[in-house]
C-alpha cells in the first residue's frame, strides 16, 4: 500500500453491560483513494504490517472520533499511530463540538450519510464479518480519506 494520505478506523466489539471493558479493536481499516483493507486483529502476520503503517512518519492517518481508537491501539496491541489526524477535531472551525462523518459529507458533498446503528453494534469479534459489516467499515475509512481530500482543496490552511 503506497499513499501519502490513508483514511483510518477500527471498530471494536460493542459493550452493552455497565462496567464491561471492550476487548478491541477487533478490526481496523485503513483506505487509499482507490481501494479500503479491512484487517481482523486475529491476524499476528497483519499486526507487523499495520504497525509499520500506523507507526509511519510518512503516511497521514486521517479519521473521525481517534481518541479511543488511538488509546486501545496502544494499550491493547502495542501500536503507537503518528502523524495522525482527527477529522473531527480538525474540522470544528470556531465550534467547540467535535464534526462526525455524518456533518462533514453534508458540509463538503451535500449529501447524506446513512449510518446503520444495527450494524454499528454488531460483533466486530466475529471472525467472519457480514458483508454489511465489512461495507460499513471499508466506508468509515474511505469517507474520512474523501472529506480530507475535499478539505484540502477547498482550504489552504489544511495540515498536509
Amino acid at each position: 500500500m503506497v499513499a501519502d494520505v490513508i483514511g483510518f478506523d477500527t471498530e471494536s466489539k460493542p459493550t452493552f453491560t455497565k462496567g464491561e471493558i471492550s476487548g478491541g479493536p477487533h478490526l481496523i481499516q485503513l483506505a487509499t483513494d482507490d481501494k479500503a483493507y479491512l484487517y481482523p486483529i486475529t491476524n499476528r502476520q497483519a499486526l507487523d504490517d499495520l504497525r509499520a503503517i500506523l507507526e509511519s512518519l510518512q503516511v497521514l492517518k486521517v479519521g473521525f472520533g481517534l481518541r479511543d481508537d488511538l488509546r486501545r491501539l496502544q494499550s491493547k496491541l502495542e501500536i503507537c499511530p503518528v502523524h495522525v489526524l482527527d477529522l473531527a477535531i480538525a474540522l470544528r472551525q470556531e465550534k467547540r463540538a467535535d464534526v462526525g462523518a455524518k456533518a462533514a459529507v453534508a458540509r463538503f458533498f451535500g449529501q447524506r450519510l446513512q449510518k446503520s446503528k444495527k450494524t454499528a453494534t454488531t460483533n466486530w469479534s466475529n471472525p467472519f464479518l457480514t458483508e454489511r459489516q465489512m461495507l460499513y467499515a471499508a466506508n468509515d475509512a474511505q469517507v474520512a480519506l474523501r472529506v480530507y481530500r475535499s478539505w484540502q482543496q477547498v482550504s489552504i490552511t489544511a495540515p498536509v
